[in-house]
């Protein structure tokens, strides 16, 4: 894989590898600062791993970093989606209105897809509710764009990737695995014989992803997406291509960096329960964020929400776990420590010598 220069954000087309070109396309928030998109080099034309949200500026910057390997717009056949949030699939929409292209995606983002283009995409103002954030309904509510209407900037995909599978890639041969957690039906692709992860948001370097923010809600995200991360130790190490930040050395190395990251994640939630919170809402105010641990209070709303919604997914896996029982009064669900002698076993992780996340 190709060295990395200068800041990762930095726009353009870097080679990481022969063939693949790493394109950091802009985002419309101070968060995330970008997306990475992959350009793969076929013999007929490119195929992009993700596309970057539908935006003016992040066409003009793909536009711009395609002509710089003598491509364009056009030139795209395909687009393989990670996921269905906005920053990976929603330039591939427009794209394909006006070029053809098509678009494929894990077939567990089905259910998120439907609702969207229902007009049905607020069950995280209902999950407020559940989650004891009954003040942050209508904030949420009258910010949300297009409220109780469809969002146009989505249409289905061409094609739904089903359970592991192989993609011919020009000469390429790519395997699509599905790892749930980030969203319920997020892939990511790996190719072995350049000893590669396109892993979306499912590892990222420098960050980690939130859990279950989708319209669609699964059971147990986070117990999902220990699990995805733990199915990514069984294949051999590769190099990380993440879709924020830059370009990593070792997938099991960060992979370790997670696991051990939510094991100390969970271990904090059940101390705030133990010291007095009931409910998401409350045990998230306990809770510092970032990994500057700032104070709940000091987060956008946005933020405020994704911070809710994954003290919930680690609270329930706790529950799952035996040391916190749940009950719910008027829709709203409060969670009770258990005696050590209730609790089942914990899982483990492997650590490593490496610091965590």
């Amino acid at each position: 894989m190709a060295a990395r220069t200068g800041p990762w954000t930095e726009p353009g087309a870097h080679q990481v590898a022969p063939g693949v070109h790493r394109i950091p396309l802009p985002l419309p928030n101070d968060g995330l600062h970008a997306v990475n998109v992959y350009s793969i080099a076929t013999p007929t034309g490119l195929v992009l791993i993700d596309s970057g949200w539908g935006l003016r500026e992040a066409r003009a910057a793909l536009e711009s970093a395609l002509a710089s390997i003598g491509h364009e717009l056009g030139d795209v056949e395909r687009f393989l989606v990670t996921h269905m949030h906005r920053d990976h699939y929603t330039l591939a929409v427009e794209l394909r209105r006006l070029f053809g292209s098509r678009i494929a995606l894990g077939a567990g983002e089905q259910p998120n897809i439907e609702l969207v283009l229902a007009g049905k995409a607020q069950q995280q103002v209902s999950d407020l509710r559940a989650w004891g954030a009954q003040d942050l309904v209508e904030k949420l509510r009258a910010a949300m764009d297009s409220a109780g209407q469809r969002d146009y900037s989505y249409e289905p995909p061409d094609e739904w990737i089903s359970g592991v599978c192989d993609i011919e890639v020009g000469d390429r041969v790519l395997r699509a695995v599905p790892t749930p957690g980030h969203t319920r039906g997020h892939v990511v692709f790996v190719d072995e014989a350049a000893g590669a992860l396109f892993a979306g948001d499912h590892v990222l370097p420098h960050i980690t992803p939130s859990i279950g923010f989708e319209p669609a809600r699964a059971t147990l995200p986070l117990g999902d997406y220990m699990d995805s991360l733990r199915l990514m130790r069984t294949y051999p190490d590769m190099v990380l291509l993440p879709a924020h930040g830059p370009v990593a050395p070792s997938v099991h190395n960060r992979v370790d960096e997670l696991l051990i990251h939510h094991e100390e994640r969970l271990a904090a939630t059940l101390e705030a329960t133990r010291s007095g919170a009931t409910t998401a809402a409350d045990t998230a105010r306990r809770l510092g964020w970032t990994r500057h641990h700032r104070a709940f209070d000091t987060l956008d709303l946005f933020n405020q929400v994704l911070a809710i919604g994954e003290t919930a997914a680690h609270l329930d896996v706790l529950v799952t776990r035996g040391t916190l029982k749940p009950t719910t009064s008027d829709g709203v669900t409060e969670y009770t420590p258990q005696p050590a002698s209730a609790a089942t076993p914990e899982q483990t992780t492997t650590p490593t010598d490496n610091t965590t996340a």
